[in-house]
């Protein structure tokens, strides 16, 4: 009975329940669906003493609108105004991290941030820009659906649509270290 109340509540709060650890792909799905936000970091181009040095920064995150099953794809709404986006115009290559830190799951369980339970992704990649057309359409859709204040943000800062091509992944969603998911296998998996 206790197990059936538990996986009540968890629907009740909007939480599926996290997939088995055995299934890797499908936590990094889990995990990236279920997050609004994560923290980029990029190698600095501003002037020293930051130059070449990591660079973090927190952004507004997609990867599909609430109740899809979302694209596994990490979009975001930038602006060339904004510090990172010009780290990414020197050198386009960033890691994105996100963590079930910032969903009710981890608190609800009583999980640290730092617990390796309390699931988070590394991606690397290449920041890119949206395309017009069907992606981009999508990828709006995506963002303004979470984020609905960035319909309102400010024309004139040339804001655009760029996602993270995403080349390797890393995720910690258990004891006994990090483990690795190819892109294939975490684009195939059925979050």
């Amino acid at each position: 009975m206790w197990p059936l109340v538990l996986l009540l509540a968890g629907l009740v709060a909007g939480e599926a329940g996290i997939p088995p650890h055995e299934d890797v792909a499908r936590v990094a799905r889990f995990v990236v669906h279920g997050c609004d936000w994560g923290a980029l970091a990029t190698l600095s181009a501003q002037d020293p003493p930051m130059r070449g040095q990591p660079f973090a920064n927190v952004f507004s995150v997609s990867d599909g609108p609430s109740g899809s099953r979302g694209s596994g794809v990490p979009y975001m709404y930038l602006t060339p105004l904004e510090v990172s986006v010009r780290d990414l115009q020197m050198n386009a290559n960033a890691s994105l991290t996100m963590s079930l830190a910032q969903t009710p799951y981890c608190k609800k369980q009583g999980y640290d941030p730092q617990n390796p339970l309390c699931a988070h992704v590394i991606f690397s990649g290449i920041v890119e820009k949206v395309q017009n057309g069907t992606e981009a359409d999508f990828a709006k859709a995506a963002l303004f659906s979470r984020h609905p204040e960035m319909e309102s943000w400010p024309r004139g800062h040339n804001w655009f649509f760029a996602k993270l091509n995403i080349t390797s992944i890393w995720v910690l969603d258990y004891f006994g270290g990090i483990k690795t998911v190819t892109p294939q296998e975490y684009f195939n998996a059925v979050p």
